[in-house]
C-alpha cells in the first residue's frame, strides 16, 4: 500500500481571540454621531400675578397656528418680519439708566414699555398640534438668527470679527489650545451679552 497523505488543517484555536480584538478595534475607532436637538429652557411655574404682570413687557410671544400663520403681540406678521422684530425687542434696552438691568451697549429705541435688557428679554414660542414641523423650524431659525446678528455686531465692535467666525475657529480641530482658550472666553462673553432666551411654554 502506498503512503497515506495527510490533509492539512487550519488551526482555528485563535479565531475567537482575533474576532475579539477586531471587535475592540471597531468599538474604539468608530465614531457615533448623536443629534444634539434644540436646546431650550422651560419656564418655571409662577402663580404670583404681580410678578407675571411685571415681567409682561419682557415677553415676546410668538404664536404659530396649524396653518403656519404667525401672530406676534396680537399682530399678524409674515415670517420675513420676525427676525427684525425680535432684534428690536431683544436690543431695546428699556431699563432706567440707574437700574441694575440697564444695558449700555444696546442700540434699540429704549422704549420703557418693551424689554429692559437682553438678559431679561424672553421669547416664547407657542404652537398647535397641527403646526407643520418645517414652519416650526423656520420660526426657530429666524429667532436664533436674530441673536446671531446681535452677537455678530458686538463681536465686530469688540474683537473686529464675526461671532460666527469665532465659533467656527473654536470648533476647528486644528486650532491651538491657546487660541481656543481665548476664543472660549470671548464667545462666552458674547453669549452673556445676548443670552439665547427662547422658551416653549408647556401646553
Amino acid at each position: 500500500m502506498g503512503k497515506r497523505t495527510q490533509i492539512p488543517t487550519v488551526n482555528a484555536g485563535s479565531m475567537a481571540d482575533i474576532a475579539f480584538l477586531l471587535l475592540i478595534f471597531f468599538l474604539v475607532t468608530t465614531t457615533i454621531e448623536t443629534d444634539a436637538g434644540i436646546d431650550r429652557k422651560l419656564p418655571r411655574e409662577n402663580t404670583d400675578p404681580i410678578a407675571i404682570e411685571y415681567k409682561r413687557k419682557n415677553l415676546f410671544p410668538v404664536w404659530v397656528d396649524g396653518e403656519g400663520r404667525l401672530l406676534v403681540k396680537n399682530e399678524r406678521i409674515d415670517l420675513k418680519e420676525l427676525r427684525s422684530m425680535a432684534i428690536s425687542f431683544i436690543d431695546n434696552g428699556g431699563a432706567d439708566p440707574n437700574h441694575p438691568d440697564y444695558c449700555d451697549y444696546c442700540m434699540g429705541l429704549r422704549d420703557q414699555t418693551s424689554s429692559d435688557s437682553p438678559s431679561k428679554a424672553i421669547i416664547t414660542i407657542n404652537t398647535q398640534r397641527e403646526t407643520e414641523y418645517g414652519v416650526y423650524i423656520a420660526v426657530q431659525n429666524e429667532l436664533v438668527g436674530a441673536y446671531t446678528e446681535l452677537r455678530n455686531r458686538e463681536a465686530n465692535r469688540l474683537y473686529h470679527r464675526n461671532y460666527t467666525d469665532m465659533e467656527e475657529q473654536y470648533q476647528n480641530g486644528q486650532t491651538s489650545l491657546l487660541v481656543k482658550a481665548e476664543l472660549k472666553k470671548n464667545i462666552r462673553y458674547l453669549r452673556d451679552l445676548y443670552p439665547l432666551n427662547i422658551v416653549e411654554p408647556q401646553q
